[in-house]
Formats: structure tokens, C-alpha cells, sequence
């Protein structure tokens, strides 16, 4: 039995690996689960005993590089004795700089963002995809609602607007990097980048890199 679950692990990391390798080169949309059968040198019946359809492969590949939500639900909580807002920086910064250390993190990205397009066939992969885009915006909200926050927002900024301003800047720089990695170092740039974003966000955020000591203080 544990040689059976073993081989059935293997098979499903050789169809993730495939259907990578073929989504980067051929695009999502370009690749049928026949193709991704071949590239791993299993049957198609093997493909469908480990994913319903294309979609929910698809969905897959991108949890082996995507935090899970409950996870993603603890980190941006943070430390509650802190601003909240530093978890949120570290996260980001986090998020850009990963992209130049794991390569899969990499291609999976690029698929997603340069090599995929939501056709019917993969509706409920766009629509998990959707729904995680959603709780990241929400959970930045809740980080800008907090009455350790809410009160330093510039006027007309609502904890609404600051979060979906925070995911604009994540999803261009994905984007961006992705395009022409010669654009920015994501290792030494990202964080003065999220740092700028974040001042015009926040009225007190320090102009140097900010530190716990410049957080772990009362509300304005």
C-alpha cells in the first residue's frame, strides 16, 4: 500500500511538472491534459485519476506556489502588538523578492500572468483565481480598517481604496518583472518601491525603511 501511494505521488508531482513545463511553452489555453500525458509519460486515465479536468490542475500548479488562505489570513494578521501595516510591507516585499529566488515561483507566475488565457475550459480555475485576488484585497482592508490605522490614511483615502491601491502595485510589479527583468533588482528595489506606495497611504509612514520601533506606537 505505501509503495501504491508512493508511485501515485510521483505521478501526480511528473503531471504537475509537465503541465508546467507545456503551459510556459505553450500556453494554457494550447495544451490539452493529452499533451501533459505524453510530456509525463502516463496514460490520460492516469491524468484523471489525480485531476477532474484541466481547471483543476491548473488550480494545482498554483497552490504548490501560492500561500493557502488560512495561512495567508495568519501573516497578514501579524504581531498585534505592532502596526499591522508591517506585516502587510513584509509581505509584499516578501511576494517580489521570492520571484528572483525560486525559479518555479517564476515560471508558475509567468503562466498565470503571461501565458494563460481564462477560456470556458478553465472558468473554475479563474474562479478560484478570482476569489483569492478578492480575500488578499480583503485582508489588506481589514489591516487598513484597524483603529491603529485607519485614522493615519490621507483624506479621501478609504481602507477600501488602500488596499486595492496595494494590490495594483503588486500585481504591476509581478507583471513588469515577469516582462523585462532588467526593469528592477526585486532583491534590493522592492523595498523602496512598496515604501513609496505605502506614504502615499499613510501620513506618518517614515521616509526611512521603517522598523518595528517606528511602528509600536499609539495612533494619531
Amino acid at each position: 500500500m505505501r509503495r501504491t501511494k508512493e508511485n501515485a505521488e510521483k505521478t501526480r508531482i511528473a503531471l504537475l511538472a509537465a503541465a508546467e513545463t507545456l503551459f510556459l511553452e505553450k500556453g494554457v489555453a494550447r495544451t490539452s491534459l493529452e499533451h501533459i500525458a505524453r510530456q509525463a509519460g502516463v496514460t490520460r486515465g492516469a491524468v484523471y485519476w489525480h485531476f477532474a479536468n484541466k481547471a483543476h490542475l491548473f488550480n494545482a500548479m498554483l497552490n504548490q506556489v501560492r500561500l493557502p488562505p488560512e495561512h495567508l489570513a495568519e501573516r497578514m494578521r501579524g504581531c498585534p502588538e505592532h502596526d499591522p501595516l508591517l506585516t502587510l510591507r513584509e509581505l509584499c516585499i516578501e511576494a517580489i523578492a521570492n520571484l528572483a529566488r525560486d525559479e518555479q515561483k517564476r515560471r508558475i507566475f509567468t503562466v498565470l500572468l503571461r501565458r494563460c488565457e481564462f477560456t470556458e475550459e478553465l472558468r473554475e480555475a479563474e474562479e478560484r483565481h478570482e476569489a483569492f485576488i478578492n480575500l488578499f484585497i480583503e485582508l489588506c482592508e481589514q489591516q487598513f480598517s484597524s483603529p491603529a490605522v485607519s485614522p493615519r490614511l490621507h483624506a479621501g483615502l478609504s481602507p477600501r481604496l488602500a488596499a486595492r491601491s496595494v494590490h495594483a502595485l503588486l500585481v504591476g510589479l509581478f507583471h513588469d518583472w515577469l516582462r523585462d527583468p532588467t526593469l528592477f533588482d526585486p532583491l534590493h528595489d522592492t523595498a523602496p518601491m512598496v515604501d513609496a506606495c505605502f506614504r502615499g497611504l499613510i501620513r506618518d509612514w517614515p521616509a526611512h525603511e521603517p522598523s518595528l520601533a517606528d511602528h509600536a506606537k499609539p495612533a494619531l
